[in-house]
């Protein structure tokens, strides 16, 4: 049996949870941690906990330990997200983030099967309800081929109402492989592939410092065997030799207490969802998804199944005043200030005042994000949904007010910069690609690092 205990760590409680080798550990679960390991692993969403996996399972006698600030893992952008698989429609041919859509969609796949975790392939429909539309829908067909997403086709308005038949539209994409799935319980399974594998993971330790131990002098030829101290904000502390940090919401300041640049800055948007009331769930079977508007930066409302028997509605995209905020009362003096006074916002805002401004209306009016789904579900009335949850996304800016639409990775500068990689940006769907993102920064950790 494994034991999870904090009792090993530098001025750690003691708190001791069983967890077998074959269980699913709670989210936030936690195994004997000691006070120093190869690599640290900075965050529990599950960018970082495929991360994590994927160096343990490359390297077994790697000692890996994840850390976690929230008491539970998947906290945040992990589990407040829409939960849908996407296929790899979107993305511009060739890119990294095509690329890693597609394989992580296959990927993920997989591991449920092998893992045995609920999935649904629902499909999705992207559907043009103008004329004006179905130019932009065939170029994202063609794009979508380009990308090698399987099984893609252009269907008229009769195959709408067949898949569909509570949706109108003049014609669709439709995408049969998209498929929506519990992304919390994906990471709890990742999590147990760490521990089974012999690496740590311990919660409720906040990380406010990354640097290298005063004994260990920059120039020494030789140094300590674990050089880099992460401490948390009780003080306690972790010596490693390496660290990989996926901060999510919080990259861009992990990033900055090991002396990186303050940019790409992280600007939290909110997103609302409504959801149907379970008696009027039946007017949506897959994913119906809108034709992205270039004009606009972000995709627009949706209808998403989710894995209970919900529909989601939405979401709209709106500043949020707090990088964890999930209601519109939300509020960090500290994080609302980032935003406000970072140029690349203002400039983001200046480009999109129509936009802005009419999500912000949606946000605070149920029935104008209904006139929004209405354009596709024409039977849909404010009376038939309910306020649902949101989530934050944590998007990069530049500044100049572009959203920063790939990776981006970081050392720092000094004897820190050759120890720490930083992934400040590993853009949507992150979950989807989750494991094939995680094959790309094992990979740079072991390029960096010389594992």
């Amino acid at each position: 049996m494994l034991r999870v205990r904090r009792d090993l760590i530098r001025g750690a409680c003691a708190l001791c949870t069983p967890v077998t080798p074959t269980s699913i550990p709670p989210v936030g679960a936690r195994r004997a941690q000691h006070s120093t390991c190869d690599v640290v692993v900075v965050g529990g969403g599950i960018v970082g906990l495929a991360t994590a996996r994927e160096l343990i399972l490359r390297h077994p006698s790697l000692s890996l330990s994840v850390v976690e600030k929230e008491k539970e893992l998947a906290s945040h952008q992990s589990g407040h997200n829409s939960g849908v698989i996407h296929s790899g429609i979107y993305y511009t041919p060739g890119s990294l983030k095509a690329k890693l859509c597609v394989k992580g969609a296959s990927l993920v796949y997989d591991y449920c099967d092998q893992k045995g975790i609920p999935y649904k392939k629902c499909g999705k429909l992207i559907v043009a309800v103008e004329q004006d539309e179905i130019p932009r829908l065939k170029a994202l067909y063609e794009r979508g081929l380009q990308n090698n997403v399987r099984d893609l086709k252009l269907i008229g308005a009769t195959e709408i109402k067949e898949k569909e038949p509570y949706c109108r539209g003049v014609m669709a994409l439709d995408s049969p492989h998209t498929g929506i799935v519990n992304y919390r319980e994906v990471a709890r399974y990742y999590t147990t592939d760490i521990i089974e594998a012999g690496g740590t993971v311990l919660t409720e330790f906040e990380v406010n410092g990354i640097e290298m131990v005063k004994e260990s002098p920059a120039d020494s030829l030789e140094g300590m065997k674990y050089p880099v101290m992460v401490r948390n904000s009780k003080g306690e502390e972790v010596h490693c030799q390496y660290v990989v940090t996926c901060g999510g919401l919080f990259s861009d300041r992990l990033s900055e207490i090991s002396g990186c640049s303050p940019e790409p800055r992280i600007v939290p948007f909110r997103g609302d969802y409504l959801v149907l009331k379970p008696e009027k769930c039946y007017l949506v079977k897959g994913n119906i998804y809108p034709v992205p508007n270039p004009k606009f930066p972000f995709l627009g409302v949706h209808f998403t199944p989710r894995m209970d028997g919900n529909v989601w509605l939405g979401p709209n995209a709106v500043l949020a005043f707090k990088r964890e905020g999930y209601r519109f009362c939300d509020f960090s003096a500290t994080d609302f200030f980032d935003s406000v006074t970072f140029s690349g916002l203002r400039k983001l805002v200046f480009k999109n005042v129509y936009f802005g401004m009419g999500e912000m209306y949606r946000a605070s009016c149920v029935s104008a994000q209904v006139k929004q789904l209405q354009r596709f579900i024409p039977e849909l009335s404010v009376s038939d949904v309910l306020r649902g949850p949101s989530g934050v996304r944590a998007q990069a800016l530049d500044r100049d007010g572009n959203l920063v639409d790939d990776f981006v990775f970081d050392g720092g500068s000094g004897a820190i910069g050759s120890r720490v990689l930083h992934v400040r940006n590993a853009p949507s769907p992150a979950a989807t690609s989750s494991l094939a993102i995680a094959e790309m920064i094992a990979s740079e950790v072991e390029e960096r690092f010389h594992l």
